[in-house]
């Protein structure tokens, strides 16, 4: 008789909670507590039910190990497994140190893939302790997602993890864990290290590309976007302004204060208010006219649904989709190569919404028509 594979689950219950609330990731207590009194909710068990739901139709062909209550238990009940449950947690205050435990566990238990629910921060625990032990598979859950070892979204990141276990995909790929230091992140400073590589089951269409940053090459492109979209500004709009490098050239344009890293509002070309959280958003365009501005993400292609979760599925939905402006170099184009733009809002009936075809300006009176995929 075949013995049945095991699948391991780990979710990190608290990734992702500083996203929607602009405190651009939730590593340290101090941060986790500030982002609950901001009215920040948990994200990553919803990501991770969406993940598993993928996963149903052969739960009876494989064995779902996972840690008790927020760490996967609960998720897995829910999808209607009956999970083997493992390790011991102090339920509400889970730390780093238990995603580390559970992995450790989970190695222990020789499960055939590890699964886990987080973002960068998880993966460097999940890194420090299985090393290239164990292949495992990340689904999207965090604010700035830099790392590759992660699906492109929690459905494809389920249907990936069926696959593999099904023998259908038998490719196994290294993929870099990276990781920022969050204190310099909300600083509006991007340093991005590379902590070592973990073993992913590969399939191109599946997994997300490990980040990339403008070159100083694009300065020129960005500028010339930049005056493009001034131009254009129309004064009955308020202008929701996503972060990076091309949108920042809008705002130095106009020579107004901003951040780099955060979301910022603009009315009639002057600066409303910076950095600003999805519950402010919402407040300020409530029965006003407003557009979003938003840039790709460079090497991955996402406009939404990385680093710049202020701007959520109920901000999209009052805005619209056809006042949203997609702005990216010709460089930054150029190196998806031809991969689509991606949009991953936590909303299927967003992502679906958003999916189609948009202008998306290059330069001064260029644009190009490029799909958008999730």
């Amino acid at each position: 008789m075949v013995s049945l594979k095991k699948l391991g689950l780990i979710v990190n219950p608290i990734a992702g909670m500083g996203g929607k609330v602009g405190l651009k990731g939730t590593d340290g207590l101090a941060i986790l507590e500030k982002a609950i009194s901001l009215g920040s909710q948990p994200e990553t068990p919803k990501r991770a039910i969406e993940a598993l739901e993928q996963l149903s139709s052969i739960k009876k062909n494989f064995e779902l190990l996972t840690y008790p209550n927020e760490m996967g238990e609960r998720v897995a009940k829910k999808c209607g497994f009956k999970p083997k449950v493992i390790g011991k947690i102090t339920e509400g205050k889970t730390t780093a140190v238990d995603t580390q435990k559970a992995a450790k566990d989970m190695l222990d238990q020789k499960v055939d893939l590890l699964l886990f629910a987080g973002g960068d921060g998880t993966a460097r625990d999940i890194y420090n302790t299985v090393k290239d032990k164990v292949v495992v598979l990340g689904i999207p859950s965090g604010v700035k997602m830099q790392s590759a070892v992660y699906a492109s979204n929690p459905s494809r990141a389920g249907d990936l993890a069926a696959l593999y276990l099904q023998d259908r995909v038998i490719n196994v790929k290294e993929a870099e864990v990276m990781d920022i230091d969050d204190e310099a992140f909300r600083e509006g400073c991007v340093s991005a290290k590379l902590y070592g590589y973990l073993k992913i089951p590969y399939e191109k269409m599946y997994i997300q590309c490990c980040k990339t940053s403008s070159s100083v090459n694009e300065q020129f492109a960005q500028v010339a976007i930049a005056q493009e979209i001034i131009e254009n500004m129309d004064d009955d709009y308020y202008y929701i302004i996503g972060p990076g490098t091309t949108t920042r050239a809008i705002k130095e344009r106009l020579k107004l204060d901003y951040t780099l890293l955060g979301v910022d509002l603009i009315y009639k070309k002057n600066l409303v208010e910076k950095d600003l959280s999805e519950k402010k958003i919402l407040e300020y365009i409530e029965g006003k006219q407003a557009k979003i501005i938003v840039t790709p993400i460079g090497g991955q292609g996402y406009i939404f649904g990385r680093g710049n979760q202020q701007i959520s599925s109920e901000v999209i939905r009052s805005v619209g989709k056809d006042n949203i402006i997609i702005i990216a170099t010709n460089q930054k184009i150029n190196s998806l190569d031809g991969r689509p733009l991606l949009v991953d809002s936590g909303d299927k009936e967003v992502n679906q919404l958003l999916s189609g075809y948009f202008r998306v300006t290059t330069g001064y009176r260029e644009q190009v028509v490029y799909r958008v995929a999730f």
